[in-house]
């Protein structure tokens, strides 16, 4: 079943061949864009433009209709009027892999949906399968294929399935600029015939993927999603983030993509039984999958204690409120860890239990890297299922030379080096929002990426990304005792 899986969607995700129909000879259609963008993306294999009476677009011969290229197509990038695409289906009948189907006035509209039907028809009676209609297309970097500008070439671990095209283009834009890299995102739209459980399989059993995401707004045939990741018994994290769970979201939904969504008991209960992460926001589903790209989850001794260590009182004591009301524990450090801290003889002001403050004048010292022995004291002796480091990147500005700024977190990354697996290390650098700051803190992200070190804005942020992370790991301790 696994290698079938792999097999039947393998060449969606690396196709060989590609048509495009819909482009126009003047260059200024959608799909010559996404011509230019697949070439762009570094994309090797054959492109086959669709087109009535054109010799030539873009440079590539055209043929007139899916049954006169060369060789099979494997994925077909079709944008052309709803009621043409019926007869362009089946003009491709047995030579057509899978055919995702761009236009929109299908089933997210009442006069669509008898042709939405006709159109599935068709792709069964052809041989093919349907992804879509109404969805924007594919990113894929094995494959070199995209739909948008924006993304990674890189290919990485992270496995989207997107029943939005415009979100998933907002995933694929702000994820890979806090860090995210993507085995591939595939946008189902109506999901007249592929629907998410079936790419829930794919990424399940795909090995360049190790965290999947999915925004669904309904999932066809949700009774097989809640199986397959029933037994999947959460060996690699899955994080939903579920469109139309208030009753004007259901509405909105249903305007949208034709979607009928579940009650919204449903989805927390699928989720505390299956040990999925249901989220709320696109914000959230980028951090939640941020931390599971950058940590290995310890399942056999779950995530409760968290240190905090930083500068900013109030922000540490708003943190502490918001880990305890997610179900994270930010307690005192017991004697010894106090009595260690105290031994490093800290400037006035700064507080050695748990949260660990320190004013600007005590990160300072030893140009930054007093931050190296604090946080050696704290893994050594002051247990932490997790540490969280944190840094108001503006109140160094002006009082401190740039070289303490690095310091501070080069010794953030020298430590994890020393300390690997003993906790999990998440570090936030918060800002003002001046550009200059800005471009510091894009280059320290870069470089905590690099080393498997997830990044935040905010210690709130931070906070609900680890507790999806120890909501996971508490699952699987518990399906595992």
């Amino acid at each position: 079943m696994s290698q079938d899986i792999l097999e039947q969607f393998g060449p969606l995700f690396a196709p060989k061949t590609v048509a495009v129909v819909g482009a126009s000879t003047r260059g200024t259609a959608l799909p010559n864009v996404f011509i230019r963008r697949i070439r762009e993306f570094g994309y090797t294999g054959e492109i086959y433009p669709i087109h009535p009476s054109a010799a030539e677009i873009d440079g590539l011969k055209a043929y007139e209709s899916l049954g006169d290229t060369p060789r099979p197509i494997d994925y077909a990038y079709i944008a052309i009027a709803a009621a043409q695409v019926v007869p362009l289906l089946e003009a491709g009948r047995g030579r057509v892999r899978f055919a995702q189907v761009i236009s929109s006035g299908f089933g997210e509209v009442d006069e669509g949906k008898a042709l939405q039907d006709a159109l599935a028809a068709a792709a069964r009676a052809g041989g093919m399968r349907l992804v879509g209609p109404n969805c924007l297309g594919i990113y894929t970097p094995r494959g070199h294929v995209t739909f948008t500008e924006a993304g990674p070439k890189e290919l990485g671990p992270v496995g989207i399935i997107c029943q939005s095209g415009g979100l998933g283009t907002d995933i694929i834009r702000r994820g890979s600029a806090r860090g995210l890299k993507y085995s591939g995102l595939i946008t189902v739209g109506n999901c007249a015939d592929v629907a998410p459980h079936e790419l829930l399989q794919f990424y399940l059993t795909d090995p360049e993927t190790q965290v999947i995401g999915m925004y669904i707004e309904a999932a066809k045939n949700g009774r097989r999603l809640f199986e397959i990741l029933r037994e999947a018994r959460a060996r690699k994290p899955v994080v939903i983030l579920k469109g139309g769970r208030t009753q004007q979201g259901l509405l909105a939904a249903a305007s949208h993509t034709g979607s009928l969504a579940g009650d919204d008991r449903v989805w927390v209960a699928l989720s505390r039984q299956t040990g999925c992460v249901l989220v709320n926001t696109l914000d959230e589903f980028i951090d939640t999958l941020l931390i599971f790209q950058s940590l290995a989850p310890h399942p056999q001794h779950p995530m409760q204690r968290v240190v905090l260590f930083g500068n900013g009182g109030g922000t540490s004591v708003l943190a502490t409120d918001c880990y305890a009301r997610l179900g994270l524990d930010v307690l005192p450090f017991e004697h010894s860890a106090i009595d260690a801290l105290a031994e490093l003889k800290l400037p006035p002001g700064t507080s050695i239990t748990n949260p660990v403050d320190c004013p600007v004048g005590t990160l300072r010292q030893e140009d930054g890297r007093v931050a190296e022995k604090i946080l050696d004291t704290i893994y050594e002796k002051g247990s932490p299922d997790a540490l969280v480091m944190h840094l108001n990147l503006s109140a160094f500005v002006g009082r401190t030379s740039d070289e303490v700024l690095d310091n501070l977190v080069q010794a953030a990354l020298r430590v994890q080096s020393r300390h690997p697996g003993r906790a999990h290390f998440v570090l936030v650098l918060r800002s003002d929002g001046d550009p200059p700051l800005e471009e510091r803190k894009r280059a320290f992200r870069t470089t905590a990426n690099a080393l498997g070190i997830p990044v935040y804005d905010e210690m709130a942020s931070a906070g609900v990304a680890l507790a999806a992370l120890a909501s996971h790991e508490r699952f699987v301790h518990s399906r595992n005792a």
